[in-house]
């Protein structure tokens, strides 16, 4: 049985309503609906009354709703006191950030804080979008940053958390070159002849912002998809190869591009994402004083740059 699994069918105990229960805990109505039934399997009963709505609890599902209650507070309170012991912890902030950013933004915005908030202690945690997001939820980081798109907006408690906009970022379709210098590959293709499509991976947040450009594209887009994967550098790689057309963030070929590695694969199929930085607010728990003086640095950071 695994601690997510508790903290589902908590969020489903109080929301009464599945797909309300999926979008807080930022997965597909379709996972969060097999993760209920996978909690169901471990207590050897129904725990949810499926044949009403809103949804309620089966009596054994409100037996164990009081129960998960109390074993999540007693673990956020055992996490707390372990957490507590390792003081030099309490100057280090600790970032969690998708794979794409720790590559590729996390880097050069740390470098460029220096002058402003001083040298900065950190420790960053790579991960993808869902689980960075959860790290912040479960208090098991100071700070989250993370791509922010029109059609898939993270979903996190605006009375509970607060956000600073860092930037923005392209994402483009992109293709290696031939000897000539032209791409291999030029989009939209055609229906007999359908262009090699190095995709991500279903479920990834890049994923679904860039079915969303393919979606209002106002020519159709013939695509084989022939690989995919979770990370951007991952399907970089395949694109320097040759293998096919990916759809990359800017700041993660810009060397590629200046060296001609890799060449634009049509133009009109764009998106723009935000990069944005939570943290819990002040008060709801005991934050490190680091991370208040850091936000506030930040914040004024942000407003010079803004008059600038």
């Amino acid at each position: 049985m695994e601690t997510k699994w508790l903290e589902d069918f908590v969020s489903l105990a109080e929301t009464r309503s599945f797909s309300r229960s999926a979008q807080l805990r930022h997965v597909t109505q379709p996972a969060f609906s097999r993760r209920i039934q996978s909690l169901e399997a471990w207590a050897g009963t129904d725990l949810v009354d499926r044949s009403s709505y809103p949804t309620r609890l089966t009596p054994a599902g409100q037996t164990l709703y009081d129960q998960s209650i109390e074993m999540l507070q007693a673990l956020q309170s055992t996490r707390a006191m372990l957490r507590a012991h390792t003081a030099a912890a309490q100057d280090v902030i600790e970032f969690a950030v998708p794979h794409t950013l720790a590559f590729t933004f996390f880097p050069s915005w740390l470098s460029g804080l220096r002058e402003s908030c001083g040298p900065i202690k950190s420790r960053l945690i790579a991960m993808n979008v869902h689980d960075a997001v959860m790290r912040l939820v479960e208090g098991s980081c100071d700070l989250l940053i993370a791509y922010h798109h029109t059609s898939q907006p993270i979903q996190l408690d605006a009375a509970r958390y607060e956000m600073l906009p860092l930037g923005r970022e392209t994402l483009s379709p992109f293709v290696k070159p031939n000897e000539q210098g032209e791409p291999l590959f030029t989009l939209p293709g055609t229906v007999a002849h359908p262009l090699p499509y190095l995709a991500y991976a279903p479920g990834a947040y890049m994923g679904r912002a860039v079915e969303q450009v393919l979606k209002q594209s106002p020519a159709p887009v013939h695509l084989d998809r022939i690989y995919e994967t979770d990370m951007s550098e991952g399907l970089k790689a395949m694109a320097l190869e040759g293998h096919g057309i990916a759809f990359l963030p800017a700041s993660a070929v810009r060397r590629e591009l200046r060296g001609k590695r890799l060449v634009s694969a049509g133009q009109g199929l764009d998106t723009s994402l935000d990069i944005r930085i939570y943290r819990e607010r002040p008060g709801t728990r005991k934050a490190k004083g680091t991370v208040d003086v850091f936000w506030e640095d930040l914040e004024k950071h942000l407003a010079a740059a803004a008059k600038a």
